[in-house]
């Protein structure tokens, strides 16, 4: 091809490609005018494959000639693709009829989750009280767990049917054994092991049990323990907190609440009591929490003069207090992450 011509061919493409993109009207046919002409098989890049065949003295030129044209094209493009994208805005926002005078749109925000909100509320009633909140951790040993609660080996709670053991194998030191907790009362003897009475607690956390899940039984829920000791602790002193903090607890219900307590085994206390409510009109008695005077056994594992001091520690079922607060049927709902459940509290 001779370089007038092939300059010619130049000229005619430039003048091909302006008027396309000139006349484009939507972002679609602009793309395909870029490609038709400046893409990868475009018209511009088959006469650049072209350009080997003109004598030496003008390929510089012609390739500058060339270069300068697909410069401007691009340039004409980009001012063409904006034009447009404001053009498209535009008429959205006509058609829309946007009010930039009205307030905008609030987030959406999330909320407590129920047992995050009732266990704030026991905590707050119990900091009212003179108790302090403590944490314990969730994996724990054989001997803190069992043994210094003066739970016997041969005890059925230690059988695999009831606790989530961390190995299979079981050593002879009850320290190296590890475990889920099954109670929140191993921080009974940690905490006394570190701090002088009198002392007053609250331990809110989450603990495992090894068994079939229904309506009213999980393997992880929550428990709230409690304790306290001074020189002359008694029963009195623990029917005086309880009936304080359920009488708190439930007064946002109304009406009357009856508390009993009638006597109770536990391992750690001695002697064990239950404790009862019924609520309002309701001839239902509904068990709340395990409660006693601490077995001098735990104060000798502590590290206390058995005899020199007393106290009471009590377990709370943070669930079955949620349930209770919300008319809550189903213990399974708390950990189904399910929507519905949740957007009511």
């Amino acid at each position: 091809m001779a370089v007038d011509n092939f300059e010619e061919k130049i000229n005619i493409l430039e003048k091909e490609a302006k008027e396309a993109i000139n006349q484009t009207l939507d972002l679609a046919p602009l793309e395909k005018t870029r490609i038709k002409y400046l893409g990868r098989k475009g018209e511009f890049n088959n006469l650049i494959k072209e350009l080997p065949k003109m004598p030496e003295k003008s390929k510089a030129h012609i390739g500058h000639r060339l270069n300068s044209v697909r410069n401007d094209l691009e340039t004409l493009i980009d001012e063409k693709l904006h034009q447009l994208r404001d053009k498209i805005i535009e008429e959205k926002l006509r058609n829309e009829g946007v009010d930039v005078s009205r307030p905008g749109r609030g987030l959406s925000l999330g909320h407590l989750h129920p047992l995050t909100k009732v266990e704030r509320r026991i905590e707050d009633i119990f900091q009212s009280m003179g108790f302090s909140i403590v944490f314990g951790p969730e994996i724990e040993s054989e001997y803190y767990n069992f043994n210094t609660l003066n739970i016997p080996p041969d005890h059925p709670a230690r059988d695999m049917q009831d606790t989530f053991w961390l190995k299979d194998f079981r050593s002879k030191n009850p320290k190296q054994n590890r475990l889920l907790r099954t109670h929140t009362s191993p921080m009974q003897v940690r905490y006394m092991e570190k701090n002088n009475p009198p002392l007053r607690i609250i331990v809110p956390g989450r603990v495992y049990r090894y068994e079939a899940t229904d309506a009213s039984h999980e393997i992880q829920f929550h428990q709230i323990e409690g304790l306290m000791v001074s020189k002359s602790i008694s029963l009195a002193n623990l029917k005086a907190v309880f009936e304080e903090f359920l009488k708190k607890f439930f007064s946002a219900k109304g009406g009357k609440i009856e508390v009993r307590f009638r006597p109770g085994y536990f391992p750690f206390v001695e002697p064990g009591i239950e404790v009862d409510i019924k609520l309002g009109f309701s001839p239902k008695w509904l068990e709340v929490a395990g409660a006693g005077m601490v077995h001098p056994k735990v104060f000798e594992a502590a590290g206390y003069i058995p005899g020199e001091w007393q106290g009471f520690a009590f377990g709370l079922g943070l669930e079955r207090l949620t349930m209770l607060c919300y008319g809550i049927n189903d213990i399974r709902l708390f950990y189904s992450s399910d929507f519905r459940f949740l957007r009511q509290f």
